[in-house]
């Protein structure tokens, strides 16, 4: 069976696994329940946006219960209002993470207007120091997701005159980050006053994330202005970031920027760590460049050996490969949509719904969840309004067409509106045990929380157009011109040898966007491909104990078991 991908499509491999099979999605039942939800959605989307608009606009974010505000992206958070700068005029960081989620919502006038009073009021000539990483993903990324929304004319969005206003924003922005990478190591400080650059003792600690999660919006933004500064830091942070792995290809969550060294040693999928995979793969999708491949199909191997123990993955020593802590972190439920990136739609299955089940235990998903004691951590039982388990459930509804995956959307929809929704918009929860709620609602509800399950329903935007979305849900469009152009004679390292009639030739699943298990060649039937999915046997002559010794199979993507002589294989019939 094949599944034949257009050339640029976002989901790379789409497999069907056999824990479910895919459901005519033209049945007229799960059209209507689809736009029933969508207006559920939709209706969601703008209590939170207007009363962001009326409470707290133009600061960063809104505070629901109290109809106030918080500057919480930088340090001026911490400043009662009559001792912000007297040059702050507001950073608006939700209305620039709304403007893409306006997009989809085929909202013009609103996103017209956004664009208009960033382009005469946003400044970033403050003195205001901020986290580098949530600037990055939030302000930066929000502003060239929106130029290039903005210059699409198949979307219609701007009615009047845009004369790249936003981008210049953008490149002014991009500008001020620059000092941030300048250390012995290449790796940028966590933080930067954007008026005067790095401050005196300034922190030299910082994340793998932080420091490992910059390049797609530093890439587009050289893409689009054509100054290589912004890509080139971002590439050399990255690229020391792969040096200082360990021999075990995993890394550690925090070092320090100035030695080089690493100061939190425990490795994950979770928080500190998450978005450098999702952006190695998302990287190598956007830019083509055979680098961010390699590494990214390293690291995930790494973390198929040494996180995953059945659907659920724990933290280990980066060293040794040992694990550190078990648990469940809510920053986690990424990781099934990367996987469907992949084309490993089985084991994102599995874990996404094991991530399910524990949100249905607790009506909303807890931040920490100990696994080995099946209990909330006790210190991190708040829920922030995260939108990571919708992220996953529409990559994986749009590689099965699996109803189910509707059912656990409008789950989600519900539970969101019972326990989080009050008159002054969305609050988070302090407490899942009680449902007490805390006095915020973060920007990332409305660009990603919102519009995954939005999309969930809908997907109509990017059902013709090829988009990666950011760690922030921010869309940005897969064109061929970003992609580096090889030479002809060049071949991956990392693509499986077969032969074809007397030539060989180098390819792979994800570069040729086939299923893992199918014959590219109706002439040899035998001839399959290599997937990212592959997770080599332990001992190099297959021998084995137990399943827990063998890996996932090369071409079918398969748990490979040990069979009754001692010998790993595909012993189970299908």
């Amino acid at each position: 069976m094949s599944c034949p991908i257009h050339p640029r499509r976002l989901f790379l491999c789409l497999l069907i696994s056999l824990t479910f099979f895919v459901v005519d999605p033209s049945s007229q039942h799960i059209e209507v329940k689809k736009k029933q939800m969508r207006e559920k959605v939709r209706e969601m989307f703008y209590h939170a946006y207007d009363n962001y608009m009326t409470y707290a606009f133009p600061h960063d974010e809104l505070k629901p219960l109290t109809k106030s505000f918080t500057d919480s992206l930088s340090e001026l958070g911490n400043l009662k209002l009559e001792h912000l700068p007297t040059d702050y005029n507001g950073s608006a960081v939700t209305l620039v993470e709304s403007l893409s989620s306006l997009a989809i919502l085929g909202n013009s006038t609103e996103f017209e207007k956004g664009v208009l009073w960033l382009s005469e009021n946003l400044t970033f000539d403050i003195d205001a120091r901020v986290n580098l990483f949530e600037c990055n993903i939030r302000v930066l990324g929000g502003l060239i997701s929106a130029h290039l929304l903005a210059i699409d004319p198949n979307n219609r969005l701007i009615q009047g005159s845009y004369n790249n206003q936003l981008l210049r924003l953008a490149e002014d922005l991009g500008k001020r980050f620059l000092p941030a990478f300048e250390t012995p190591t290449g790796l940028p400080y966590a933080w930067i006053n954007l008026k005067n650059g790095v401050m005196e003792n300034e922190t030299t600690e910082t994340s793998t994330s932080g420091c490992g999660s910059l390049v797609l919006e530093m890439g587009a933004l050289s893409r689009l202005t054509g100054d290589p500064r912004f890509e080139s830091a971002a590439l050399r942070a990255l690229r020391q970031l792969w040096r200082m792995r360990s021999s075990l290809d995993l890394l550690g969550t925090t070092l320090d920027v100035v030695t080089g060294e690493w100061i939190e040693y425990s490795s994950s999928i979770g928080a500190g760590v998450d978005s450098f995979y999702e952006y190695l793969l998302k990287a190598y999708i956007l830019f083509g460049k055979e680098d961010y491949w390699r590494m990214f199909h390293s690291a995930y191997l790494a973390s198929q050996k040494y996180f995953r123990h059945g659907p659920w993955y724990h933290e280990a020593n980066m060293w040794s490969g040992k694990p550190t802590y078990w648990q469940l972190t809510s920053l986690q439920a990424f990781w099934p949509g990367l996987q469907v990136l992949v084309g490993d739609i089985a084991a994102a299955n599995s874990s996404h719904r094991e991530f399910f089940h524990v949100w249905e235990k607790f009506g909303v998903l807890p931040e920490r969840y100990l696994l080995d004691h099946q209990i909330i951590h006790p210190t991190m039982k708040y829920y922030p309004l995260r939108p990571e388990l919708a992220e996953s459930t529409f990559y994986l509804y749009q590689a099965t067409k699996d109803p189910w995956y509707l059912d656990v959307g409008e789950s989600m929809v519900k539970s969101l509106n019972l326990y989080t929704k009050v008159t002054g918009g969305f609050a988070s929860v302090r407490d899942v045990t009680t449902m007490q709620l805390e006095d915020h609602q973060h920007s990332f509800f409305l660009a990603e929380t919102c519009k995954y399950l939005y999309l969930l329903f809908d997907d109509s935007f990017v059902a013709k157009r090829n988009y990666i979305f950011t760690t922030e849900g921010h869309p940005i469009q897969v064109v061929s011109s970003w992609h580096e152009k090889l030479p002809e004679t060049y071949f991956s390292g990392n693509w499986t040898l077969s032969k074809s009639g007397a030539w060989e030739s180098r390819a792979s699943a994800l570069s040729l966007q086939v299923c893992p298990p199918i014959s590219l060649n109706s002439r040899h039937p035998e001839q399959q491909r290599e997937s990212a999915c592959h997770v080599p046997d332990e001992q190099i002559n297959h021998k084995c104990w137990s399943n827990k010794e063998c890996g996932v199979d090369a071409t079918t993507c398969r748990l490979r078991t040990c069979s009754g002589v001692g010998y790993c294989g595909l012993w189970n019939p299908l």
